[in-house]
Order: C-alpha cells, then sequence, then structure tokens
C-alpha cells in the first residue's frame, strides 16, 4: 500500500473490507479420534500426518477438565486439629501427605476434622482462584508458619462451594495425586485449518476416516464407529407423522420419538469432551445432539414431542413474510424460499439452522422427537445468510452433509439419550426418502495420474487408495477406472479431483524432485500493465495521494432511481453475504465516498484517495454468441480529494481543494502517460453524480470523466463538505496508450516568444473553441497556448467574461521578427472576433 509510512498512516484512517474464502479452525480431540481409530502414534506425528492428507494442523494446545490440571495438590490425612493459640477462628492442623515428615498447615475452615481426608495443596503448587493464578507459599499466619494449603471445591476449581474445606473418601490413599482421585482429564486438541470444500473432515469420524486410509496404506489401521446394532423400540405409544411437501429442498428426513426421559445434567464424560472442544454443556438431551453432530458430522435437532401439535412433522416453506419467533426471542420474517419443520398448524424451527421457541427442550420436557436429515446446502446457505445466523448445524448444511450419515446418528443418539436420560424409544424410526441421491461417477485415466502429478504410481497402489476412501471401483481396464464417489464427498467430481485424493493420500513428499528445469520466453503485451500501475501509484503517492482498497461487493440500492448506473445493469449476486454485498459495484465512486464519510467522522476531513480496481456490468439486450459476453468487467482508476490543500499551519494559507486542484492532477497523469494534450477533446460531463464536471475524448472514446460530487448524493453519505472524484476508464487508457509512439526530434535552435491577448467574450463560449480556432489559424508558428486568468464581473457586462491567453511562438528554422509576431496576433485577433464575436481588449 503506498504512502504507508509511520507518519503517513497518522493522517489517513483507513476504511478496508475484505471478503475471501478462509479455512475454519475445527477442534479435535487427540483422545476422542483414538475411539474410532486404533492409534499408537503420538499426537506431534499425529498432527503431521493430518497436515500431510490436507487436513492441516494450524495448532496443538492441552485441555485440562480442571485449570492448571491438579498438579502439586495430593490426598492428605489430618492427624490433628487444634485451636491457633493466636487466633480463635484459626485451625493449626498436623496433615500426612506421605512425605517423611507431616505437615503443620493452618486453616480456616469450620468443618476440619481429625481423621479426615483432604485434598492438599503443596508449597509451590498454583491454584486459579477466581480465574486468577495463586502461589502457594511458606506463609507464617499469626505467629506459625503453614506449609500448604486444605481446599475448599472452589480452590481447585471443582464446584463453586465455600463453606469449608472438601472431605473425601475414607478410602482414599494418602499421598496419591488428586488429578487421579478426581479423574481430571488431559489430552491434546488439534486446531484444524478446515477448508471450505472438505466438510467431510468436520466432525471427529470424518477426520479419524481419512487418518485411516494414509495408515492402512502403510500398514493397517482399524476404522469403526460405536455399535447401533441394540437399537430397537421399546414401544409404539408415540408415533409422529413426517411429511415432506418441498423435496427439492428437503431430499431425505428421518426421525424416532424418546419418551419418559429426565433432564438433568450430563455425566462428567460427556461434560469433558463437549468443553475439550470449546462447548459449553447445557443438558444431557442437547449434549448428546452435540456430541453426535461433533463424532459424525451430522447435524440432529430435538423437539419436545408433546409440543408437536397433531402428532405431524410437515418440511415446507411458508408465505413470504410470515412471522416466526427463533430461541434467541428475536422475532424474524421469513422469506418464501426458508425452508421450515411445521407442525399441523404451524412453523417450529427454521430448518437446519435454528430452533423455535415453542417447540425446543426444557426442563419439564419429558418426551422428545429427534430429528436427523439432510437438506439441500443452497437452501441452508440462503437462510443462514439472510438471517445472519451461523450455526454449527447451519455451518455443516450449507457445504453439504452426508446423506448416508442420517440413521446411524439417529440411532446413536437415541440408544445414548435411553442411557444417559432414562426412558424408552417409543417409536419405530421414520426414515421419509422419496428419492434416493446418486453419488457422482467419475471416469479416470492412469495417463492422467502421471501427466498431473508428474510420477508414475502403481495401479494396485491407486486402487487400494480409492478403496480406502470408500471409493468404489465400477469398471476397470487396462487405461483407467470408472468411479463411483462416496455421497459425503461433495467436492470430488472430476478427474482431477481423484487424482488429488489419491495423491494426498500417497504422500506429496513421496513425489520426487526432477532434475530436469523447464522454462519458457514470456512475452508481454505492450503496454506493461505493471510497469505504468506502479509510475502512476508512485506520481500519486509523491503528491500526497493515500491508496485505498474497497470491497467491489456492494449494496444494490446504490442503483436504485439511478441514472447513471442503472440498476438493470448491475450484476447481482446469487448467494448474497449479506444485504450490505448484495451487488458487484459499477461504479468506484461509492465506495470512495464510504471511505471519505468514515474518515470525516473521525476527524480526519482533508483527504487525497486512489483506488485501482475493477467495475462490473451486465447488459440483458446485448446480442452476443456466448450468455456470459453480456457480462463486462472494466478496470478503473479513480481519484477523490476533499478538504484543504494543505495541513494547517503557520506558513500556508487555509486555501481548500477546487475543481481544477483535480484536473490538474488527472491531466499531468494522462500527460505522464504519453497524451497528446492537443489530441484530447474536451466535453461537458452528463452525469447527474456530478453537480459540474468534464470529460476527455479521444478518438471517441472516454479516457476520463471528473467534477465536483452532486451536493444531494454526499448528503446521502452524510458528507458535509466538497468533494472532487475523477474516474479513469482504466481498459480504455491503457487500450489508447498501444498506438503511443515515441518519437525524438532535434532541439529547436532558435528562441520561442510569448504574447498575451485578453479577450471580452460570451459566457457561453467555452476555452476549447478559442484554442481550436487559434491552431487552425496558426498552424506553423503556433506552438502552444494557455489560459492564465478569467474575470467574469457584472462591470463588463452580464452575459460576458474576459480571458486572458498566452500564446507561445516558435520558428524552428529562424528567429521570429517583430513583424512577423505582429501579423501572427492580428490574426489570430480577426479570428476570434470574426468566429466568436470577440472584443480585443
Amino acid at each position: 500500500m503506498k504512502n504507508a509510512s509511520p507518519t503517513g498512516m497518522n493522517s489517513l484512517l483507513f476504511f478496508l473490507t475484505f471478503v475471501c474464502l478462509t479455512t475454519i479452525i475445527m477442534k479435535i480431540s487427540y483422545a476422542w479420534l483414538k475411539e474410532y481409530i486404533g492409534l499408537d502414534l503420538d499426537p506431534k506425528k499425529t498432527a503431521d500426518i493430518l497436515t500431510d492428507i490436507g487436513l492441516e494442523v494450524e495448532g496443538m494446545e492441552e485441555f485440562e477438565s480442571v485449570r492448571g490440571g491438579l498438579e502439586g495438590v495430593v490426598i492428605g490425612e489430618v492427624i490433628s486439629a487444634e485451636r491457633h493459640p493466636n487466633a480463635d477462628k484459626l485451625i493449626l492442623t498436623t496433615v500426612d501427605t506421605g512425605q517423611k515428615e507431616n505437615l503443620q498447615i493452618v486453616c480456616g475452615a469450620p468443618n476440619v476434622r481429625k481423621g479426615q481426608k483432604v485434598p492438599v495443596a503443596l508449597v509451590g503448587t498454583i491454584l486459579y482462584i477466581d480465574e486468577e493464578p495463586v502461589t502457594i507459599k511458606r506463609t507464617r499466619i499469626r505467629g506459625v508458619f503453614s506449609e500448604g494449603m486444605i481446599c475448599a471445591e472452589d480452590e481447585l476449581g471443582l464446584g463453586t462451594g465455600h463453606e469449608g474445606i472438601m472431605v473425601l473418601d475414607e478410602n482414599a490413599t494418602v499421598g496419591a495425586p488428586a488429578s487421579d482421585y478426581f479423574n481430571v482429564v488431559k489430552e491434546v486438541i488439534f486446531e484444524i485449518g478446515l477448508t471450505p470444500n472438505r466438510i467431510d473432515g468436520a466432525s471427529h469420524y470424518g477426520v479419524a476416516r481419512d487418518l485411516a486410509a494414509y495408515l492402512k496404506l502403510r500398514g493397517d489401521a482399524i476404522l469403526s464407529l460405536p455399535r447401533v446394532e441394540p437399537f430397537k423400540p421399546d414401544n409404539r405409544e408415540h408415533p409422529i407423522e413426517v411429511i415432506i411437501e418441498n423435496k427439492e429442498a428437503c431430499p431425505r428426513y428421518t426421525g424416532v420419538t424418546v419418551s419418559g426421559i429426565e433432564i438433568k445434567e450430563s455425566p462428567l464424560w460427556l461434560q469433558n469432551r463437549l468443553r475439550s472442544i470449546g462447548l459449553s454443556p447445557i443438558n444431557n438431551i442437547v449434549d448428546i445432539t452435540n456430541f453426535v453432530l461433533h463424532e459424525t458430522g451430522q447435524p440432529l435437532h430435538a423437539f419436545d414431542a408433546d409440543k408437536i401439535r397433531g402428532r405431524k412433522i410437515v418440511v415446507r416453506t411458508l408465505e413470504e413474510g410470515s412471522l416466526f419467533v427463533t430461541l434467541d426471542e428475536v422475532q424474524r420474517e421469513l422469506s418464501g424460499e426458508d425452508l421450515m419443520i411445521c407442525d399441523a398448524e404451524d412453523g417450529m424451527c427454521i430448518a437446519g439452522v435454528f430452533g423455535g421457541i415453542n417447540s425446543g427442550v426444557t426442563h419439564d420436557t419429558a418426551n422428545v422427537f429427534l430429528e436427523s436429515a439432510y437438506f439441500n446446502p443452497a437452501y441452508i446457505r440462503n437462510t443462514s445468510k439472510r438471517f445472519g445466523l451461523n450455526t454449527d448445524a447451519s455451518f455443516r448444511f450449507e457445504r453439504g452433509t452426508d446423506p448416508e450419515m442420517t440413521l446411524y446418528a439417529l440411532k446413536r443418539a437415541a440408544l445414548l439419550i435411553k442411557e444417559l436420560a432414562g426412558g424408552k424409544i417409543s417409536s419405530d424410526i421414520v426414515d421419509v426418502y422419496p428419492k434416493k441421491l446418486v453419488p457422482v461417477q467419475v471416469r479416470v485415466f492412469y495417463s492422467s495420474f502421471d501427466r498431473l502429478i508428474g510420477k508414475k504410481i502403481d495401479p494396485k497402489t491407486i486402487k487400494s487408495i480409492l478403496n480406502y476412501l470408500d471409493i468404489k471401483i465400477l469398471v476397470e481396464s487396462d487405461k483407467g477406472l470408472s468411479l463411483e464417489v462416496p455421497l459425503y464427498r461433495v467436492d470430488v467430481n472430476r478427474e482431477a479431483d481423484i487424482i488429488e485424493e489419491v495423491l494426498r493420500i500417497y504422500g506429496y513428499n513421496e513425489v520426487e524432485i526432477s532434475d530436469e528445469v523447464k522454462s519458457t520466453l514470456s512475452y508481454f503485451d505492450k503496454p506493461d500493465k505493471e510497469k505504468i500501475f506502479n509510475m502512476i501509484s508512485d506520481f500519486l503517492s509523491s503528491n500526497g495521494f493515500f491508496e485505498i482498497m474497497v470491497n467491489s461487493l456492494t449494496p444494490n440500492v446504490y442503483y436504485k432511481s439511478n441514472t447513471d448506473y442503472p440498476e438493470e445493469k448491475t450484476v447481482k449476486l446469487l448467494h448474497p453475504l449479506s444485504n450490505e454485498l448484495n451487488a458487484m459495484r459499477q461504479s468506484m465512486l461509492y465506495g470512495g465516498l464510504e471511505v471519505i464519510s468514515y474518515n470525516i467522522n473521525r476527524k480526519n476531513p482533508d483527504l487525497k484517495l486512489y483506488e485501482f480496481g475493477n467495475c462490473y456490468s451486465f447488459d440483458k439486450n446485448r446480442k452476443v454468441a456466448k450468455p456470459l459476453d453480456r457480462y463486462k468487467e472494466q478496470e478503473h482508476l479513480a481519484l477523490f480529494i476533499t478538504g484543504r490543500k494543505n495541513e494547517r499551519s503557520w506558513n500556508s494559507t487555509d486555501e481548500h481543494t477546487n475543481f481544477f486542484s483535480l484536473k490538474s492532477f488527472t491531466e499531468n497523469i494522462l500527460e505522464r502517460l504519453g497524451f497528446d494534450q492537443d489530441k484530447i477533446e474536451l466535453e461537458d460531463s452528463l452525469q447527474e453524480q456530478f453537480s459540474e464536471g468534464i470529460k476527455y475524448i479521444q478518438n471517441n472514446k472516454t479516457l476520463v470523466e471528473l467534477g465536483q460530487v452532486n451536493r444531494k448524493l454526499l448528503t446521502k453519505f452524510e458528507i458535509g463538505q466538497e468533494v472532487f472524484y475523477a474516474d479513469f476508464y482504466w481498459t480504455e487508457v491503457l487500450s489508447s496508450l498501444k498506438n503511443h509512439v515515441i518519437q525524438i526530434n532535434e532541439l529547436p535552435k532558435f528562441p520561442e516568444v510569448k504574447r498575451d491577448l485578453s479577450i471580452l467574450i460570451d459566457k457561453k463560449i467555452r476555452y476549447k473553441q478559442i484554442k481550436d480556432i487559434a491552431l487552425k489559424t496558426e498552424k506553423k508558428m503556433l506552438k502552444r497556448l494557455s489560459l492564465f486568468d478569467v474575470y467574469a464581473e457584472e462591470k463588463i457586462g452580464k452575459d460576458k467574461k474576459s480571458y486572458a491567453i498566452s500564446f507561445i511562438l516558435q520558428d524552428e528554422k529562424k528567429t521570429l521578427t517583430d513583424k512577423q509576431i505582429d501579423q501572427v496576433m492580428n490574426r489570430l485577433a480577426k479570428a476570434f472576433e470574426d468566429e466568436l464575436g470577440a472584443k480585443i481588449r
């Protein structure tokens, strides 16, 4: 970014927005991972393998179910407990901690007694009390040394109670680590940078599946999910009917009822599983659905079955403008394209995105209906973006879940609920799957592996890897394979994708670096775009301009009722991130005004800005051979100036920028690029965005439009000062440069002569007319002319103005005489009088 020096940064507040596809951090527990695949690798080696196969481990952290892991805390036995000699409320104890000598500890708890087993923090132990680290030291308390601390549960991080010390089971072993007694969990957590295309890796089983493929190729690995064969209905007393009205949006929907449950706190093992990946436990039912989601990648939803009116689930869309209150107590207006899970009367849940406030599980819930479904990613993505709701469920649904996992996940969750919440499975599984989804089939050739990888891989190895990746071989020949890709691999649908899958399991590092060096001679079209870009950037930066970069996505509202840039020419996004970013910009003006408004609101009103960027348009009426040719992308250079010309100082004037300031910069850029100003025509700009403006034209092509931005437009951006804007049609500028020829002329030996002329003309006459007449009248000796003064007071006439113009004359073969000069000036004066009705002053 130009002009970004330490001092320069203080003079401009940057308004910068980027939209990009970034990785999502997915937390994967190493201990949890090992439940699905037999691993004897250390975490560091496992992380390296995951990175090699495309699941990049960006970080590793250690999770402890109790902060600090109770390091330095042991089980002790109180040998004696007597009143402190110098304090009525303190107890002087002697505690056996399994060391050679007993410890003397001063305790303030009222419940300490001789013979108790207690947790003792030894000297040097760090406890986290109210999240603050506290180091236990040998301390003198009321004249008596205390050599440790008998702890309450809140001091250990095991609860919130502080009524007294923790009294442990009498069978606890003296000297044993407290972490063993309390089953403190310590495990390694991988932070995987999940790219948007690898949604199949958004679960512990998904990661284990990829890891198993790598390990199977190099030895042996057993991959398995927990068994769900024990699943069977206990009774059929609570059936729920399921009807899918919108089969495109919901290809598959499964559900089952579990009755007689008890909502309570989850067991410690489940709470620790969720905490290890950054989730907060809520209750046993919600925790189970979250657990299964992060185990299998399949989102689930639990409804209070007693709140499902009509004992019926209907998957459909509601009328445009329908109101629905979500779980966060916000009333939302639905689109006619938002898929809803309804009962017989009304909506209960925004499918795949967010639950409703009246149908969710509460502490009074006794019966639940579990949902496990596959939703069309486009529907979920549109709804999620429309409402700005990003949940764990929508994250997976909008990228594509595995329709074959819905049934397993449902059974797994139902069995866990039965185990951890009691109750009975009180219905058959409802599985509505009207039209089975068909896996993608891909044809791949062995020669393509050699060509794209750069190494010949044994076909047996290729087939083994495909088998480990669940890619089914349908037809096999000497030249290649016909394959069927599993439904959970939504990103694999081309030959190149298959080759990439094989290569990442085979190992990128197994492909040797060739000794050959291949090169090509590069030819760059003239003009060199990068060179010109840097030249103009340096020119503007050296003149006090700051480069800005504004998002090319913009609100479509800017182009409503816009005559300069009609809305019908706007390129609109099918799936916008938000209503503020739902169209491609037609002009760089509006983004620049956002930047100016942003800076002015932060007391930075004096600005000179520039931006190189692209603008986009669409012409639906254009007759083209290819539909994409109706879209146009053009490069532009935008200049903005506003506020004072110079920074306030005792030795500078308080002069503000104006139209001619920007005009000067514009013409300097054109001159720097090699344009002949005499061959450029000036016309008034007709754009309504300008209160006054001009445009530079060469060979019937507009190069630049510049002017003062309309006051009405500035008001929309809450800008109260004048703004001047120049728009270089950079694509046209570069195209015109292709025809530029560099000419070298001998320097003239004879001097130039300057003569001034003051003429009185009508106000409607433009300087360009005067210039054209002068150059036409005297083609040989008139080299250039310039306007150096304009006077337009009423004393010279209401509709009159006076121009003072300098004329530069030169004869390249001899020195001009006064007589020749006078003859030229007389011819010019007469031409002005005859053609413009001018009066020579």
